[in-house]
This record gives C-alpha cells, sequence and structure tokens, in this order.
C-alpha cells in the first residue's frame, strides 16, 4: 500500500472509532426533545379543563330541567343559575383558545354563542307565557322541554366543534 491510501485508511479508523466514542456518550447521556413546550402542555390542560367545565354545566342544566316541576319557582331559579353558569364557563372556555383556534373556529364559536341566545330566548317566552295567564306548571313544563333539547343539540355542535378545532390536543 502506498502511504496516501494507508493515510485514508487510518482516517477512516479514527473517524469509525470516534463515532463509536461518541455513540457510546449518547447512550449515557440521553438527548430527549420535549414534544411540546411547557406553555402548549399548560394551554392544552386548560382547554381541557374548560371543556370538561362547560360539559359539566350543561349536564347540570339539563339535570336542573329533570326536577324543575317539582319546585315551580324555585325550579324556574336553579334552570336559570345552571343557564347562567353554562354561559360564563363557555365563554372563559373561548378564552383559552389560540388565535388560530379562534380564527379557524369563528363560524361555530359564533353558532354556539347564538345557541345560547337562543336558549336564553325560553326564559324570556316562560315569563310572557306566565304573563299572559298561562298555567305556571305548564310554561315550566314547556321551558325544561326546550332547555333540555336545545343543551342537548348545542352540546353535541359543541363536542363536534371542539373535536374540528382539536381543543386541548396540545
Amino acid at each position: 500500500m502506498n502511504n496516501r491510501s494507508l493515510d485514508v485508511t487510518l482516517q477512516l479508523r479514527r473517524l469509525i472509532g470516534g463515532l463509536a466514542l461518541l455513540a457510546s456518550f449518547s447512550a449515557l447521556w440521553p438527548v430527549s426533545v420535549p414534544a411540546q413546550s411547557a406553555f402548549e402542555a399548560t394551554a392544552a390542560r386548560a382547554q381541557r379543563n374548560a371543556l370538561n367545565s362547560v360539559r359539566s354545566q350543561v349536564r347540570w342544566l339539563q339535570n336542573s330541567t329533570r326536577s324543575a316541576l317539582n319546585f315551580r319557582e324555585q325550579g324556574y331559579g336553579s334552570m336559570w343559575r345552571s343557564f347562567q353558569e353554562l354561559r360564563r364557563d363557555f365563554l372563559a372556555f373561548t378564552q383559552t383558545l389560540t388565535p388560530q383556534q379562534s380564527a379557524y373556529g369563528a363560524n361555530d364559536l359564533a353558532e354556539l354563542n347564538a345557541g345560547l341566545d337562543i336558549l336564553e330566548e325560553a326564559f324570556d317566552n316562560y315569563r310572557k307565557d306566565v304573563a299572559a295567564g298561562h298555567s305556571t306548571a305548564a310554561a315550566l313544563a314547556n321551558l325544561s322541554r326546550v332547555l333540555r333539547q336545545g343543551s342537548t343539540l348545542w352540546l353535541q355542535k359543541l363536542n363536534k366543534t371542539s373535536s374540528r378545532l382539536k381543543i386541548g390536543w396540545g
């Protein structure tokens, strides 16, 4: 072998030896790259918590509609408080969204807000029915039915929107 071939061979052996040494060191100090930043993980967790809170408030509202007839005016008050909590939690939920999620889901979020407005109108209809002399029990039964059915549809829309916006996925 000539000197040039010998030099190349030695350089290759040193390179291979160096790579082997580097590989052994990397086994001692594994390099881990986090899948997401701490901020992203916290934001995703906040979104999941806020979404679960909204879902819980829908269940509370639906439970209050089932028992409202037993309590008359107190039943109405219970449904009103549950509805207001739902609206408050939904607003808090929307505040956890990223700007991209808010922009991408703007139409769906507007529809969800409009859905809450429609549900709130059911309370106005109840008050008008009672003021017009209709039976309080019948008006309350109608309000309960409308809120239960409407909140079920609203929750389906929320779940679909949340999935599409990848809420809490981080």
